[in-house]
Parts: C-alpha cells; sequence; structure tokens
C-alpha cells in the first residue's frame, strides 16, 4: 500500500482539449450556454443535402463550430453529430468522406472518452477498416513515383491518413472492447510504414503514426509483441530517436521547439514501452531517454508560456512574426490568424514538455510493478484463535517488532520481485539530476486552472499547462519513492536539501489551494499527487524532517476531506513520517492521536486503517525516542489493543478475488502480524 509507483489505468495520452465539466448537464442547458444553437439545425439539415457540396459544407462547419467551445460540442452530439458523419464516411464523394472524417478526428480530440465511446459504438471501426488498405495502397503509388499524382490530391490523401490515425488512437483509450478491435486489425506495419517513409510524408502525419504507435504499446502485449519483433521497426525507432538526441545536443532550446522533437520523443517512449531491446545493448534510459527528454522539460518556462498565451487571448489581432511561429512551418493554415498559429505553435511546446513528462514518469518508478504470480499467492489468514491466544498473558519476554523499516523491506521482497541491487542502483543515479527541472514545472501560473465558475480563457493552454503539473507531481513522487528505497545515505544526510524540497512542494500546493468542485479537478490531482511527494520526502529524509502545527492541521484534514482511500493512505504515511521527528514531541502527540481515531473506527477505510496501524508500530517501535512519553501517558498500549479487531476486520475487508486485492491483503496480514509481536513487546516492556 503506497508503495507501487505505478498503475494502469485507461487514460488519455491527449486529455480533454477543451473540458467541459464546469458546464451544467442536459441539453437544455447546453442550448442556453451555447453562442451557435441557432446554427446547429441548418448544419445537421445540409448534411444530409442533395447537393455534394452542401454536405462537405455541413462537415467542415462542424469542425468550426466546436473549435474551443465545449457547449456547442455538447450540443452537436445531443443531436447526434456522431451518428451523422459516420454515416458520411460512405458517402459516394471523397471529399465529403475526408472533411467528415476530419470532424470526426475533431470531436475524439475535443471530446474525451464519452465522445469516442460512442463513436465506437455506433460502429465507427467498420468505415475505419475499409480505408486502411486504400491508404496504404495510395500512399505505396505515390511513395513508388513521387510525381504520378498532383501536390493537392497527396496533401488531401496525407490529411485524410493523418485523421483515420488520429481517430484510431483516440478510440484504442476508450475501453479494452475497443482496444481489442484495434489490435485485431493488424495495425503495426501499417503504422510503421510512415515511420520509414518518413523523409517523404508530412511531419504532422507521421508524428500522428508516432503517437498512435506510442498508445498501442503501452502495456498491450499484442502490438508491443509486433513492434519488438521486428529487428527493422526497432531500427527505425532508435534511428529517430538518436537523431533527437543529437539535434537536442546541438540546438538546445531551439531544438526542443522544433515539432520533429515530438517524433523523436514519441519514438523513445515506444522504445521504453517494448523494452528490454532484444538486439541492442543500449540502456534505454541512460542513453536515450534521460538525454533527449531532460533537455525538452528544462526549456520550457511556464510562467512566460502562460504570460505568452494571455497576451495573445487579449490582442488577436497582434501581428506575430511568422518565422517564429514553428506551426506555421509547412502546416496548413485553416484561415488562423498570426496570433492563432502562435497560441496553436505554444500549446504544441507544451503538450511535447507534458509527453516528455509522461515517459519520464515510468523511467523515475524504479521500483517495478508487483509480480503476478507473488501477487496471486494466497496468504493463509491467522486462525482468530490463535491471535486471541497471543493476546493473552504471555511471560515470554517479546521480541522487538519489525519496524516500519523493517515492514517496507518486507514488503518490498513483493516489488521488487526479479530486480537486482544493481540495476536499482544504476536507475536510481539518473533520478537526483532530474528534481531541479521538475520543481520548475509544478508551481502554477495564472492560466493553469480556470477561474471558479467560468471557463479559461484559454482552454487548451489551460489544459496543457495543468496536464504538466499533474505529471511533473507524479514523477516528482516517483523519484523519492524509488530513493527511499535505495537507502541513499548521502543524500538523506543533506539535510538542507530536504528541507529546501518539503517547503517547495508545499509552496505549490498552497498556490493551488484546497477549493475544488466543477471544473477545478486538475487542481484535486495536484494535491493528491503533491502529498505523495510529501511522503516521499518524509521517507527520505525520516526523522530529520521537523514539521509544524499548520502543516499537519493541513494534513489531516485532508485526509479527513477526501473519499479516496489511496489519498488517505497518502496523508497518514507523510504524518507517520513527521512523527518521527525526535523533538517534536507535542506534534507526534497531535498526529499519534489522530491516528488512533482512525484505528478506532472503519469509516476511513480498510486500507488507511491497516496505514495507520503500520505507522503507530513504526513511530513507537523505539521506546529510547524523547517522543514515546506519549505513548506511555496516553496508554496508547491499551488503545492499540482495543482497536486490534479493527485491524483484522480491515484486513479481511480486500477481495481476494482479484490481484490487487490479494496484494493489498498480504501487506495486511503482514502488518496484522507485525501488529501482534508489537503488541507483546511494549506489554512486556512494562514501562
Amino acid at each position: 500500500m503506497g508503495k507501487s509507483q505505478k498503475k494502469r489505468a485507461m487514460r488519455r495520452h491527449n486529455p480533454m482539449r477543451v473540458p467541459d465539466s464546469h458546464l451544467p448537464t442536459g441539453l437544455a442547458s447546453a442550448s442556453t450556454s451555447s453562442s451557435k444553437a441557432e446554427d446547429i439545425l441548418p448544419i445537421l439539415q445540409k448534411m444530409e443535402a442533395v447537393d455534394a457540396g452542401d454536405r462537405k459544407w455541413a462537415c467542415i462547419a462542424v469542425s468550426n463550430l466546436i473549435q474551443n467551445d465545449p457547449s456547442t460540442r455538447r450540443l452537436l452530439q445531443g443531436k447526434n453529430v456522431v451518428g451523422a458523419l459516420i454515416t458520411r464516411l460512405t458517402d459516394g464523394e471523397e471529399e465529403v468522406v475526408a472533411e467528415a472524417t476530419g470532424a470526426l478526428r475533431n470531436l475524439c480530440i475535443d471530446g474525451g472518452y464519452d465522445l469516442c465511446a460512442e463513436m465506437y459504438n455506433k460502429n465507427i471501426m467498420a468505415s475505419i477498416k475499409e480505408f486502411l488498405p486504400k491508404i496504404s495502397t495510395t500512399l505505396s503509388q505515390y511513395l513508388e513515383n513521387p510525381k504520378s499524382a498532383p501536390e493537392n490530391v497527396k496533401t488531401m490523401v496525407h490529411a485524410f491518413a493523418d485523421n483515420v490515425i488520429t481517430i484510431l488512437w483516440c478510440l484504442s483509450e476508450t475501453s479494452n472492447k475497443a482496444l481489442s478491435s484495434i489490435n485485431d486489425l493488424e495495425l503495426i506495419p501499417f503504422l510503421m510504414s510512415f515511420l520509414a517513409s518518413r523523409a517523404s510524408i508530412p511531419l504532422s502525419t507521421v508524428t500522428s503514426a508516432a503517437q498512435c504507435l506510442y498508445v498501442l504499446t503501452d502495456d498491450n502485449p499484442p502490438a508491443s509483441r509486433k513492434v519488438k519483433g521486428s529487428p527493422e521497426y526497432v531500427e527505425h525507432l532508435l534511428s529517430i530517436a538518436q537523431s533527437g538526441v543529437t539535434q537536442l545536443n546541438g540546438k538546445g532550446k531551439q531544438a526542443a521547439e522544433d515539432p520533429s522533437t515530438t517524433l523523436a520523443i514519441l519514438s523513445v517512449g515506444i522504445l521504453k514501452n517494448i523494452s528490454p531491446l532484444p538486439t541492442s545493448s543500449l540502456d534505454i534510459d541512460k542513453d536515450l531517454v534521460v538525454p533527449l527528454l531532460v533537455p525538452v522539460i528544462s526549456s520550457v518556462s511556464l510562467p512566460e508560456a502562460a504570460a505568452l498565451a494571455a497576451h495573445h487571448t487579449l490582442n488577436p489581432d497582434t501581428d506575430v512574426p511568422m518565422d517564429k511561429t514553428p506551426a506555421a512551418k509547412g502546416a496548413p493554415k485553416d484561415h488562423k490568424t498570426p496570433a492563432e498559429l502562435a497560441l496553436d505553435a505554444l500549446e504544441a511546446k507544451l503538450r511535447a514538455t507534458h509527453l516528455a513528462l509522461e515517459i519520464l514518469i515510468g523511467v523515475c518508478a524504479t521500483l517495478p510493478d508487483p509480480s503476478p504470480q507473488g501477487a496471486a499467492e494466497e496468504t493463509a489468514e491467522n486462525d482468530e484463535d490463535e491471535d486471541e491466544a497471543m493476546m493473552g498473558d504471555d511471560d515470554d519476554e517479546g521480541a522487538p517488532p519489525a519496524n516500519e523499516d523493517e515492514a517496507e523491506d518486507e514488503d518490498e521482497d513483493i516489488i521488487e520481485d526479479g530486480t537486482t541491487e544493481e540495476a536499482q542502483a544504476a536507475a536510481s543515479a539518473l533520478l537526483p539530476g532530474m528534481v531541479q527541472h521538475l520543481l520548475a514545472l509544478i508551481h502554477p501560473t495564472e492560466l493553469s486552472f480556470p477561474p471558479f465558475g467560468g471557463p479559461s480563457p484559454c482552454p487548451p493552454i489551460t489544459v496543457a499547462l495543468s496536464s504538466i503539473h499533474v505529471s511533473a507531481m507524479q514523477c516528482l513522487n516517483n523519484i523519492f519513492f524509488s530513493l527511499a528505497a535505495s537507502n541513499n545515505s548521502t543524500l538523506s544526510q543533506d539535510r538542507q536539501s530536504g528541507r529546501h524540497l518539503w517547503e517547495e512542494v508545499w509552496r505549490c500546493l498552497g498556490s493551488v489551494g484546497t477549493t475544488y468542485g466543477a471544473g477545478q479537478e486538475r487542481r484535486e490531482e495536484v494535491w493528491s499527487n503533491g502529498v505523495g511527494v510529501l511522503w516521499g520526502l518524509g521517507m527520505v529524509w525520516k526523522g530529520t524532517l521537523a514539521g509544524d502545527e499548520e502543516k499537519v492541521q493541513v494534513l489531516i484534514q485532508y485526509c479527513e476531506a477526501t473519499s479516496d482511500h489511496t489519498n488517505r493512505v497518502k496523508a497518514i504515511g507523510t504524518l507517520e513520517c513527521l512523527a518521527q521527528h525526535p523533538t517534536s514531541i507535542s506534534l507526534n502527540q497531535t498526529i499519534s492521536l489522530f491516528l488512533l481515531t482512525i484505528l478506532q473506527s472503519l469509516s476511513a477505510g480498510p486500507e488507511p486503517v491497516i496505514q495507520a496501524a503500520s505507522a503507530m508500530i513504526d513511530i513507537y517501535s523505539d521506546e529510547a525516542q524523547p517522543y514515546d512519553v506519549n505513548f506511555r501517558q496516553g496508554k496508547y498500549l491499551d488503545k492499540l489493543l482495543a482497536s486490534f479487531d479493527n485491524v483484522k476486520k480491515a484486513v479481511r475487508a480486500f477481495d481476494r478475488k482479484t490481484v490487487e486485492g490479494r496484494q493489498v491483503r498480504k501487506r495486511g496480514e503482514l502488518v496484522k502480524e507485525n501488529m501482534l509481536e508489537f503488541l507483546k513487546y511494549r506489554r512486556d516492556l512494562r514501562v
């Protein structure tokens, strides 16, 4: 509990571009809040028109209407625009089909999971499946004979391929059912053909293919095995990644702003997904990931990005020099103003930074995921009669229980199965150098979150900024859990650095604030990950970080307010570390009394109860500590004896039918057994 650094869940690598959770639900509210409600009906009518020009116009209009406008997107969705556009995918006119595909692609990106699920349920895959061989055949003809088609035709085919690939990318993250259907398409050769021909295909289309490959190879064995099993595919990916590293070394900040850097980042991400590579001796993290991604995340200044976005939003008619707008180089302008193109370029740079952070999250997690075999092992429950016997009078001298460090060692035996100490030490050596770069990315800017009660003045930039804050916090969380596990004595003795990092994270959380609500979900995510960072810092500098009453109360209030059991565990773990500062006797008492309230009731949830029990054992395993006076004077032994039944109930509450349930239950059994030994030991001390 609290030890697993990587939790697999279906997630958006490209989150909903313009969130709509701040809006009331229902068609009526969408009609009221949309300024374009009167345009909807004529568009839908023209989509069924006899004239192909009208149908094409209607598809284009959908893309234009939803631009940064979640209200209109909701209204269109309520009027079955998805079904109407899917119908147009079988239109007899190729231009109508192309524009319908583009509109669906934009809806995928802007609409998130629900809209993608609607597309899948309305059988968009039937049309997509028909498009793939046609795209492959047409592109092959053009690549073999570049002069065989007019430039405008090739441009249309490239854009069409880009749209189809992006739809597949978004659908693959919608559900396991959609992912299974996409796996059945045998898509890997199709996507790799774009990377292989990258010199002859527009960068945006190649990048979309790489993005789709990145998503498909993430914890998806059918796809990752296909890529890993082809030396040719691996060679293409290595070539792109290595050229990206060379480019960054040569140009620094300018290269980080180059759109081609995103392709290199994605290639590194794919290689990370399929590593270890069977045909290469490269250390992916040391030789590719860190040299490429750290310069990317260090090249961006979020305050400058927010200020630039605010300027262009407030001054949309400002003339922007086109040669300083990367998105304008060779990209379709779609009649956008220079300010709009500058905002697009800024968004692309921020999303590249977020993508780099997303890959680094895994690099920072040097603790591997629990093995299914180890997690699947059943732990026999102790017979309750035996528990009662152990709790009874016993004149045998009790042995000191394993303290929390030892309990963590037992837990790490589960987690680190198959990982050598040398491999973990090598990985941990890469981590401290990233910390300062990550700290610069956690602090919110004026555009990081939307104002309360309304949308952001520049929603895409706000989403990109908040995504960066969350991912940077996730990286820091993983780094400090990894460093805590590595027992780096040199680091833990640097108390000044520990205190600086502690205050820096608290400063960030103070700026984010504790007011959440509709539209403010990212604030809550920053806090969730931030408390994890505090716990990691507490473990690295355990006993040396002195808390204060205000921060302790904030953590207690957070633990009581959050409904997420994982967040409660993080807060309890952080409090546990603060309680072990030798001279903080008053704070130790405040924390221990709070932990006892959790143990005395099951309302906090089974995992927090187990964590609170583990914390009390760890805090009071050494009776020589100055704060042990609280244990004796507060009669904590009696209170812990009275709460032991709740600990047993908490252990039994975990579902043994699931892998996660068995894993957490095993951890709970260890804590329960340790608590028995602890109680015997403290009772026999008779102090």
